[in-house]
């Protein structure tokens, strides 16, 4: 298929269409967030939708075959059409904004059909999918286990035909995709054939093993058909590139960040954000080195120089670090100190109970979660739990490669990474979203909101924790915060510049060890990662500056009135919405 132009002129231009009924708007989107969440039934099950039109999603896999890919753009399309017939500026600030996310989430997955061809081109999509549909039933509690292993039977016996679409649709996929693809398939079987197997109830065993072998044998072939047969199904001479291309990426780009913002635009405010973190760096690190390395020459004022400063005193501080037993246990000592200090300083309002679990990332999510990740609590039935990923270090890994991921999240940046995902990061903020009202756009914000809004929070909020004193102004806190910011910086700096092709992989490896001081072990797990995705690692730069800029505008409106604990609670309440839209949501409160 090829992205029709006539689509994407829909998503600027405005309709002269009769005004609609009162009450539509609101209908419309209560269609939209079920029908769309309906199409996936993995997702529906996760989000706590069970039953929807008296379908049962808890036994489905996602149907990925081109003919319902294409039942769904085509009502995507139709839904886009009938959004349009909306006069936006009518609407209440609060369906402008639930317009504004109807409207990216549109245009995303029409992009995602039309022109990245997951569907075709990324068999991560369907490893990651399956190990979705049989881990969440394992660990997020909807039912009774006996009946959640009836549920992952079931999907067990879809996943040969599943698989089979897999290898009939998949063809032109790069090669990183394919090898990343099988790793994390990898962990589909071990979850099958080990995991899941070990903690099934005596009643459903039998069953359990019945359905087992002949997923496992599909999932193995799917494997040697990555390994064999997928490279044979590539057309043309070149070999498939991961990289989107300057005019796809722009399209993609504006859509993801929901931003009127150029990629260039972006990219210039990152690089000269990177160089002014490098210089706020320097004056930190220039007496910490004075006091720890007081044997060595003075050092000229050159940016080769600056690095040894820098560097060295990073160095220092990445000493005091983890061991692999108790990685774990540290982070959730870290998670505990983040708390107690956010609710001493009052910063916003904190989450009741201990709705968060810390865990290991799953097997088949390693790939692209190196390091850990956030699963938020299911959006209709939050009160089932969060959970924080941290993934483990391999024993199999080489003691040099073991010391450099410790190194990297040393004692300060574990700390870091705690309040990022955790507290009050990623976990806050998605207990505030599961507070929305009324339950549809609950669901439409926190399942198709803006990734700038959710990552640029964490971001946000953890250089506030150290503003406000967090670690007792440690300065070896904050220049690893700043190291972190330069990480974001270049995080940002990689994907535009990779996916347009203005970055080899020797000039990424060259930004991230020597221009921000990231360890090789992280700087090799970046590189894939932003050959793994496209317009997610901007989120974390863009939506940082966007959150300090909304703070500021309403510091500046409110004056002497300013308090951030109800700047906070406000900005949180209204969920995941683009931040324009909530910029212009909090000044129509004032």
């Amino acid at each position: 298929m090829r992205l029709a132009a006539l689509l994407f002129a829909g998503f600027i231009c405005s309709s002269c269409s009769r005004k609609p009924p009162a009450g539509a708007f609101a209908k419309l989107t209560e269609e939209a967030v079920y029908k769309i969440l309906a199409f996936s039934p993995v997702n529906a099950s996760a989000q706590g939708l069970h039953k929807y039109n008296g379908h049962e999603f808890d036994t489905d896999l996602d149907n990925l075959n081109f003919r319902a890919l294409q039942v769904q753009r085509n009502y995507l399309v139709e839904l886009h059409k009938r959004l349009a017939a909306f006069d936006k500026a009518a609407l209440t600030p609060e369906e402008q904004a639930d317009y504004d996310v109807i409207d990216y989430q549109i245009g995303l997955s029409l992009f995602d059909t039309d022109v990245a061809q997951s569907w075709r081109k990324s068999p991560q999509s369907y490893v990651e999918l399956l190990g979705s549909a049989l881990f969440n039933p394992l660990v997020v509690e909807y039912a009774p286990k006996e009946e959640r292993y009836r549920h992952i039977v079931a999907r067990l016996e879809k996943i040969p035909a599943f698989v089979d679409i897999a290898r009939r649709q998949l063809a032109g996929v790069p090669d990183i995709w394919a090898k990343v693809a099988k790793e994390e398939n990898d962990g589909n079987i071990g979850l099958v054939d080990k995991t899941l197997r070990e903690a099934a109830p005596a009643s459903v065993r039998a069953a359990y093993d019945v359905a087992a072998a002949p997923a496992l044998d599909a999932l193995r072939a799917l494997n040697r058909f990555l390994e064999t047969d997928l490279p044979h199904k590539t057309r043309g001479p070149e070999k498939p590139d991961w990289r989107l291309g300057p005019d796809q990426y722009a399209t993609k780009f504006r859509m993801a960040l929901a931003t009127d913002r150029t990629p260039d635009q972006v990219l210039g405010d990152a690089e000269t954000r990177l160089r002014e973190v490098r210089a706020a760096m320097l004056q930190i690190a220039t007496p910490l080195h004075a006091k720890w390395y007081a044997g060595h020459a003075a050092q000229n004022s050159n940016k080769e120089d600056d690095n040894k400063t820098i560097a060295e005193v990073m160095d220092h501080i990445a000493q005091d670090h983890s061991t692999p037993a108790s990685y774990f246990d540290d982070a959730k000592k870290d998670l505990d100190e983040a708390r107690a200090f956010a609710a001493s300083k009052n910063l916003l309002t904190l989450p009741q109970g201990g709705n968060l679990q810390v865990i290991p990332t799953p097997e088949f999510q390693r790939g692209i979660y190196a390091v850990g990740g956030f699963n938020p609590a299911p959006v209709l039935e939050p009160q089932l739990g969060a959970f924080f990923w941290l993934t483990p270090i391999p024993a199999t890994w080489p003691k040099a490669r073991v010391e450099s991921k410790l190194r990297e999240y040393n004692a300060y940046n574990l700390r870091l990474l705690v309040i990022h995902e955790a507290m009050p990061g990623h976990y806050v903020q998605g207990e505030f979203a599961n507070n929305v009202q009324p339950p549809t756009r609950r669901i439409l914000r926190a399942i198709f909101g803006s990734g700038a809004y959710v990552e640029g929070w964490a971001q946000y909020i953890t250089q506030v924790m150290l503003d406000e004193g967090f670690l007792a102004n440690s300065p070896e806190l904050r220049l690893t915060l700043l190291k972190q910011e330069l990480r974001v910086d270049a995080n940002a700096i990689l994907d535009i510049r990779l996916q347009t092709n203005r970055m080899t992989d020797e000039e990424a490896m060259d930004l991230m060890e020597k221009s921000t001081f990231q360890e090789h072990e992280e700087a090799v797990a970046k590189l894939q990662r932003a050959k793994l995705s496209s317009t997610q690692l901007p989120t974390y730069f863009a939506g940082w500056r966007d959150w300090l800029r909304t703070r500021d505008q309403v510091r500046t409106a409110q004056g002497a009135s300013f308090n951030l604990h109800d700047f906070h609670d406000r900005a949180l309440k209204e969920g995941a919405v683009p931040l324009p839209s909530l910029a212009r949501l909090l000044a129509k409160q004032e």
